[in-house]
């Protein structure tokens, strides 16, 4: 579920996942695994002040640096595109992801702040909610199929 984005600053989304933190978080830490489900290509130091560069889905790349790494329950980076369609600089936004176990599960719940438009709200929330549920049926154990947004095989 989507909450609407309140106008210039925030996208919030909880997504129930039928599999436990520990698996989820993985899909936070590890490079391949990250790639699954949010990206083409990319490079990653996953630890507070490590930053990372990916390609997604579609060849925008999008960049910062992680603050917080909180296995298997939070994680929180700076996000930005150095290329794309929407306008924030690298490093201009901040995701929080957090995991809380639930009977049967996890629910995710993913806050993108510091976001300067509405349309920029839109766009993230649009994002999101893709790939967050590429992230649930991965966790779940589910081939989600190639990312219709894919811009096709990595050169």
């Amino acid at each position: 579920m989507t909450t609407p984005p309140t106008p210039m600053d925030t996208v919030t989304l909880e997504r129930r996942i039928d599999a436990p933190p520990d698996t989820v978080f993985a899909f936070l830490t590890d490079r391949e695994k990250w790639l699954s489900w949010l990206g083409e290509d990319g490079v990653f130091s996953i630890a507070p002040g490590g930053s990372y560069r990916v390609r997604v889905p579609g060849g925008a790349v999008a960049s910062g640096r992680f603050t917080v790494v909180e296995p298997p329950r939070r994680m929180v980076f700076s996000w930005g595109w150095e290329s794309g369609p929407v306008p924030v600089p690298p490093g201009g936004s901040t995701v929080e992801i957090t995991l809380a176990p639930i009977p049967g599960g996890t629910l995710l719940r993913l806050v993108h702040s510091g976001l300067p438009t509405t349309e920029a709200c839109e766009a993230q929330a649009e994002s999101w909610q893709h790939h967050v549920d590429r992230l649930a049926s991965l966790a779940e154990g589910h081939d989600p199929g190639p990312d219709p947004w894919s811009s096709g095989p990595e050169v």
